[in-house]
């Protein structure tokens, strides 16, 4: 039997991981938090960001591409509005993963994985907001530099042009005056 190209699965192949994944993340959305096995909790948390980060993008192409992976209409509403709402100024760290002993009749590792929907801390928002307007003043100051640098070669070429055909009359015009005075 071939081995699996990206890593183990969760108990069967891929196509039954991708359902087993898309009916966790339909859960969560419409439970905000659901308890799992540790193991379920860490595969389904990039695939459950990835959809919420196509929620905020809020488009209809995007709408399309997550009603392919979670059939009910329901849910996938209910991600655009509230939670991409939500999740407005979070750059990332949609969900959290807190895990809690283990059960009861297998001993499986449990955990609870929920949906971070309160808003961003002031502190968090102000170094959010810090950093874009820092990002867009060197990205400011970026784009006149190299304009002025632009402008300063364009002018250094302008006068080096300028300067070279008078610095070629003076010589020509230096030759000349010799071969004049040499006719006399």
């Amino acid at each position: 039997m071939p081995t699996p190209a990206k890593g183990p699965r969760l108990g069967g192949g891929a196509a039954h991981e991708r359902l087993m994944l898309a009916n966790l993340s339909a859960a969560l959305f419409e439970h905000k938090r659901i308890t799992t096995t540790v193991t379920k909790a860490k595969r389904l948390k990039p695939y459950a960001e990835r959809l919420v980060t196509f929620a905020k993008r809020g488009d209809l192409s995007s709408r399309r591409r997550v009603l392919g992976l979670i059939s009910n209409k329901g849910i996938v509403h209910e991600l655009f509005t509230d939670i991409a709402q939500a999740v407005e100024n979070r750059d990332g760290g949609y969900t959290r993963i807190t895990k809690i002993g283990n059960r009861k009749g297998d001993n499986a590792p449990m955990a609870v994985i929920e949906l971070v929907l309160e808003p961003v801390s002031p502190k968090q928002a102000v170094v959010a907001e810090a950093t874009n307007a820092a990002r867009k003043d060197a990205e400011k100051a970026a784009a006149p530099a190299a304009e002025e640098e632009v402008v300063e070669t364009e002018t250094a070429e302008a006068a080096e042009t300028e300067a070279a055909p008078a610095a070629e009359t003076e010589a020509a015009a230096t030759e000349e005056a010799p071969a004049a005075e040499e006719t006399k």
